[in-house]
């Protein structure tokens, strides 16, 4: 992956790392273990008796996926296989065993339920949402290989001069900006590549080493927020915001982008105002020296363009009446019929990321079109909730899930209870500004999960460069966790209530 980014041995480095403890001896024991105990309580849920889950009129494929429901929880958090693997998981396990091309012998019976559709299952790795990750990951394959990224970063940095405490600024600002549309991996990877000449110039007893490393993950962490593409969590809350079937907000990507990106902006500044005075630099000043740049020739051309045209279409959505779903193949079919991009780019756009989403949206798909959604909304009062400990609670496990495991998967089993649950309050959200609050809300915790080095691939990618701590990761990520969280909601509040979604 990320073969056109600069710092791709960093990537490939960390990779290398992950798959060493994934099959360690005692880690494949481990996980024998966890998936023994998964596949227990996978059944017992599966086969108990309906009554027990207190839920009215529930019917067998209703139960079945509840049980599914629990497997994709216990496996992404317990993080038996791959996060992607657990998504394919879930799409087999229903279509066998949900719907109208399920096993024969499990679909009849008394009190089955009307079995889904098997195409409208299948069609969760063709819904729009998926088409805007993939145009996300062509507009950054072909920047990678025209060297735009690099050029851009060039540019961008050059005014921030030669004293130390700008320089991270500068880092900081631009790493932030590349993470809106590029991944936040292949950001990092390059930006930390960037960084190597300069740690190369400061004396290895001062902080100032520290506080580049850590900018990186901080920046790019954050940055991600800031479009409905940054991040896939993000990328979630827009579809269930979004759904015809459901909320069906319209909200556009030009709308995310004007109270997310001036959030992002207040964010990177606060980081960097913490970064400084937590690490201070004892050299003041330091040379940036970047190699690389744009490769000559029409492609570059092709990608300036492209790459600027497509973002002004994302930002007059509701101008043009061209959503950012069908914006973003634009891009794909632009670099597929010039050139641009080749077969053998396409195995570089991340379909893990893209399965995992996918087995998502099918959890979710299954919960409304069985109507369990229905039924739980009936048989359990969520409209005597307090919208405050709706909010609370969803935003802190979301936090707390993130930091462990993959903030996809988090965003993927959270969403459509959260989706379920917000439609079932109603008005009563409008008391803390409505359901964008709790959806992008989670979003927001998502990003802002950053204490361990486990916590997200751009913090991976920091530590291994032996100049960060543990401790260090922690102690930054928690102070930029919780501000970026107060900050986040309070602002998502007003919006809300200003009307501005």
């Amino acid at each position: 992956m990320f073969k056109s980014f600069h710092g791709f041995h960093l990537v490939e480095a960390y990779h290398q790392a992950r798959h060493a403890h994934k099959y360690h001896p005692d880690t494949v024991t481990k996980k024998f273990f966890k998936a023994a105990f998964v596949a227990i309580v996978t059944l017992l849920l599966w086969n108990a008796p309906s009554e027990a889950f207190g839920i009215q009129n529930l019917t067998v494929i209703q139960q079945r996926i509840i049980a599914i429901f629990a497997f994709a929880t216990l496996m992404w958090v317990l993080e038996v296989v791959s996060s992607w693997a657990t998504s394919v998981g879930i799409i087999v396990l229903m279509l066998l065993f949900t719907s109208n091309s399920g096993i024969n012998m499990m679909m009849t019976g008394d009190n089955l339920g009307d079995p889904l559709p098997y195409k409208n299952i299948m069609a969760c790795f063709a819904d729009p949402v998926i088409m805007l990750f993939i145009g996300g990951f062509v507009l950054a394959i072909a920047a990678g290989k025209t060297g735009l990224d690099a050029q851009l970063a060039k540019v961008l940095l050059k005014p921030f001069g030669k004293k130390s405490d700008n320089v991270l600024l500068g880092f900081i600002l631009i790493t932030g900006l590349f993470s809106m549309f590029v991944s936040n991996t292949a950001t990092a990877a390059m930006m930390l590549t960037f960084l190597a000449p300069v740690f190369k110039q400061l004396p290895p007893e001062g902080k100032g080493r520290i506080a580049l490393a850590l900018s990186i993950p901080v920046a790019a962490n954050l940055g991600g927020m800031g479009t409905p593409i940054g991040t896939p969590p993000n990328t979630i809350a827009l579809k269930y915001l979004n759904d015809p079937e459901g909320m069906n907000m319209n909200l556009g990507f030009g709308q995310w982008m004007l109270f997310m990106m001036p959030l992002v902006a207040v964010l990177l500044f606060i980081s960097w105002i913490l970064l400084k005075r937590l690490y201070p630099f004892t050299q003041k000043t330091v040379e940036l020296e970047i190699e690389g740049g744009m490769k000559k020739g029409r492609n570059s051309w092709i990608v300036i363009v492209t790459f600027c045209v497509t973002v002004l279409l994302w930002l007059t959505d509701t101008l043009t009446g061209i959503n950012s779903y069908t914006v973003a193949l634009i891009p794909f079919v632009v670099f597929a019929m010039t050139g641009v991009i080749t077969k053998y780019d396409l195995e570089e756009i991340n379909w893990s990321v893209l399965w995992m989403v996918a087995g998502g949206f099918a959890l979710g798909y299954g919960l409304n079109a069985s109507g369990l959604a229905e039924n739980a909304v009936e048989s359990i009062p969520f409209g005597d909730f307090s919208p405050i400990v709706i909010l609370v609670l969803s935003g802190l496990i979301c936090y707390l899930l993130s930091n462990f495991i993959s903030n996809s998967a988090t965003a993927a089993l959270l969403m459509p209870i959260l989706a379920v649950v917000c439609t079932a309050m109603g008005d009563k959200l409008s008391s803390i500004g409505g359901t964008p609050t709790v959806l992008i809300g989670v979003a927001v915790a998502a990003s802002s999960a950053m204490i361990l080095p486990v916590s997200t691939p751009p913090n991976a990618l920091a530590f291994s460069t032996n100049l960060v701590q543990q401790k260090d990761m922690v102690k930054i990520g928690i102070i930029v966790g919780i501000i970026s969280m107060l900050i986040g909601y309070t602002v998502l509040y007003f919006v809300g209530k200003l009307g501005i979604i």
